[in-house]
């Protein structure tokens, strides 16, 4: 039998002849164009690869899923950094990456060469859930996000804290008083982030602090939704084998109960307009709602549904994964509540204004250290549009510049490098508050709770807020913090990082 290419029109072999040609011809020319590029910068190649198979990176996988199952995956990436030094390769299956934990690293990726990195990489995973909005996209669409969200998180917004007061007494509701009972914070924090998050975005909590757990189908529709995102992430390509219907279902829950709101404030701000000119000047005026601001904006109830995705994802989990991670490292240090005591004494049972929880200087100690030594977003990426360069990583010594071809993926560990001794000190693996009180600390892009640059987390000083006026009402309201859990802190991976066995506490009043 005849090879099937001696049948072939030779027009047409000519053509594919042309075609191989030209792809050779780009290839090469592309490859010296980068040789040429990095010489000039003066980049070296990154000397260490964490993987040995060169293709799939197969060689990693049974440690991962060994590292997933014993909820020990950053503690595998500390030893990886010790062993690899603060930059190296790393591909697993479909992804391929540089790792690095150099803070002038992840300052160029985030803000001094912003336009030469994008997230466009986590739309395909997040759209099912979140649409298109502030968290998954870049460029124009997210600039105008981004502007549409600002004005929501202005100070007057964030210094409110009535509506905070009102759901924390529904959470202190569910608190044992006696100095014996046992409970977990983890799932009141959760539940208490989601009641404020949508008292803030809708105007309205969805109350779970209230319900059964019977009743909370929206706050488990939202969980598992979120779980479901990251697994898309692991899989990539491969999640077209593995369909998740309770993941679809789970997002149209979520998506369908934020649609009642978006429409309630389209038609209130319609109204609004309305009414306008019939309105009294000189009437108070009522309080702002988030998703009423966003439609003042914009009448486009896709892009408003897509927001409050987006900053209802931001709102619950970060703040509530703090608060759990915070509380179980108090509960470990009697001292340090002790602390926190005397330093809220000056209000004598009175509710904090503001002003005074800004000025509460061990109480933002506490919550830095806890952002430092666990924090709620241990690991991000970026990816690179062009090819560009970063400083450092290079070489045997990795003090060289290293190119970044188009398309790479540079992953930042912030758990690792926020616990980097000759950053923090040789203490960097104890939790202490006291490392921040005397100002002299200053790691810069070193400690990265909420991002930086350009795309820094705006609700940055709302997380705070909230997080502060949680725990100095819960030191005015006990005495004592008994941790009930002999075991140390271990992770439990999701969107964002919290203890896995929560934070088992018994409570002493005051």
């Amino acid at each position: 039998m005849m090879p099937f290419y001696l049948n072939l029109h030779p027009n047409v072999i000519l053509l594919a002849s042309i075609a191989l040609g030209i792809i050779i011809y780009r290839s090469i020319r592309r490859s010296w164009t980068r040789r040429q590029f990095a010489k000039a910068h003066g980049c070296k190649p990154i000397a260490r690869s964490l993987s040995k198979d060169p293709f799939l990176g197969l060689d990693l996988l049974p440690g991962t899923f060994r590292a997933i199952r014993e909820n020990r995956i950053l503690v595998r990436s500390l030893e990886f950094f010790k062993t690899h030094g603060n930059t190296f390769t790393v591909r697993e299956l479909h992804v391929s990456a540089i790792v690095t934990i150099e803070p002038e690293n992840i300052k160029t990726v985030l803000s001094l060469k912003f336009q030469d990195f994008c997230i466009a990489h986590r739309l395909k995973c997040m759209k099912p859930l979140l649409g298109e909005g502030i968290f998954d996209t870049d460029g124009d669409h997210w600039a105008a996000s981004r502007a549409l969200i600002r004005p929501s998180f202005n100070r007057d917004q964030v210094a409110d804290l009535r509506s905070l007061e009102s759901i924390f007494q529904d959470f202190f509701s569910l608190l044992p008083r006696d100095g014996e009972t046992v409970v977990d914070l983890k799932d009141l924090f959760f539940r208490y982030t989601i009641d404020s998050a949508t008292e803030f975005l809708f105007g309205q909590s969805v109350g779970t602090l209230k319900k059964s757990e019977a009743e909370l189908g929206f706050a488990d529709a939202f969980h598992y939704a979120q779980k479901a995102i990251l697994m898309r992430g692991m899989l990539g390509p491969l999640e077209y084998f593995f369909p998740d219907r309770r993941a679809e279902e789970c997002n149209c829950i979520c998506r369908d109960f934020v649609q009642q709101f978006v429409d309630e404030a389209v038609n209130a701000v319609e109204t609004r307009k309305a009414e306008g000119e019939k309105a009294d000047p000189s009437s108070t005026r009522p309080k702002r709602i988030f998703s009423h601001e966003l439609a003042a904006q914009t009448s486009d109830k896709t892009r408003i549904l897509d927001e409050l995705m987006n900053v209802l994802l931001a709102g619950r989990d970060t703040t509530a994964s703090l608060l759990t991670n915070m509380f179980f490292m108090l509960a470990k240090n009697p001292a340090i509540w002790d602390k926190l005591r005397r330093e809220v004494a000056f209000l004598e049972g009175r509710l904090p204004t503001y002003e005074e929880l800004c000025n509460m200087k061990y109480v933002h100690c506490c919550m830095n250290e806890s952002l430092r030594l666990h924090p709620v977003v241990p690991r991000n990426d970026r990816q690179a549009v062009r090819d560009t360069v970063l400083p450092l990583g290079g070489g045997k010594d990795g003090l060289s510049p290293i190119f970044v071809p188009k398309g790479t993926l540079v992953l930042y560990n912030l758990y690792a490098m926020h616990r980097r001794k000759d950053i923090y000190g040789p203490d960097a693996d104890e939790f202490r508050p006291e490392r921040w009180e005397d100002g002299k600390l200053m790691p810069r892009w070193g400690f990265l709770p909420f991002n930086g640059g350009p795309r820094i987390c705006i609700g940055q000083r709302y997380a705070l807020t909230e997080a502060g006026y949680v725990l100095v009402r819960m030191v005015q309201e006990f005495r004592s913090l008994v941790s009930r859990d002999p075991n140390e802190w271990e992770e439990t991976r999701g969107l964002t990082v919290t203890s896995h066995n929560g934070a088992k506490v018994s409570l002493i009043p005051a």
